[in-house]
């Protein structure tokens, strides 16, 4: 497995090198640390797996040495090592252009929200393929634009505000649930990817 976790790294570092001075240019425009960290990290985790996606290239995967368990186990530890890039850049960039140290709880939240969005997408993207990701996409932000301009105009006030709640709760058990809970969606999620991708044929 190591060696697959080794393929992505090396076949994403031209993709690192452009979208990590990307990730320092939005920090220093000061825009939202947890926002730019979530957007860049399943940018880099989807490009990795839409690499991966040909059909040709699934078949020559599964004529080496690796099971499937190994195949799809190498994306979500893939998931993990490339938010871990990504968060590192930002708290290095924080500390340098800043001169602040990117809070604990902030970390916490945006890996979260990157493990979660990566636990659905997975399953769909190993089930259906990413192009019908995009289209669900492009459905999901048709219906959310309706919904903030017709039905709640003031969701996205709502929203930062939820944010904003979780960054200021205090109870380190909170915490703790949180992270115990995104961690148990994952590992299911990883189940059921592995169950999906066992049962296709190429």
């Amino acid at each position: 497995m190591f060696n697959l976790i080794r393929k992505d790294l090396v076949l994403q570092k031209s993709t690192l090198l452009i979208l990590l001075p990307a990730l320092v240019v939005y920090l220093l425009i000061n825009t939202s640390s947890i926002w730019d960290g979530i957007v860049f990290s399943i940018a880099i985790i989807m490009n990795a797996f839409a690499i991966d996606e040909k059909t040709s290239t699934h078949t020559l995967l599964n004529s080496l040495p690796y099971t499937r368990k190994e195949i799809v186990g190498s994306k979500y530890i893939g998931a993990f090592i490339f938010t871990g890039i990504v968060v590192f850049t930002i708290f290095i960039g924080n500390l340098i252009i800043h001169k602040e140290i990117t809070l604990w709880k902030d970390i916490l939240l945006m890996v979260s929200l990157v493990l979660v969005a990566i636990s659905l997408i997975f399953p769909f993207s190993y089930k259906f393929k990413s192009q019908y990701l995009f289209i669900a996409t492009i459905v999901l932000f048709v219906v959310y634009m309706v919904v903030i301009n017709f039905f709640i105009l003031n969701l996205n006030d709502k929203i930062r505000a939820f944010v904003q709640m979780l960054l200021t709760v205090q109870s380190i058990q909170f915490y703790w649930i949180m992270a115990l809970s995104v961690m148990t969606l994952y590992a299911c999620s990883w189940l059921l990817s592995i169950r999906i991708y066992e049962r296709k044929v190429f």
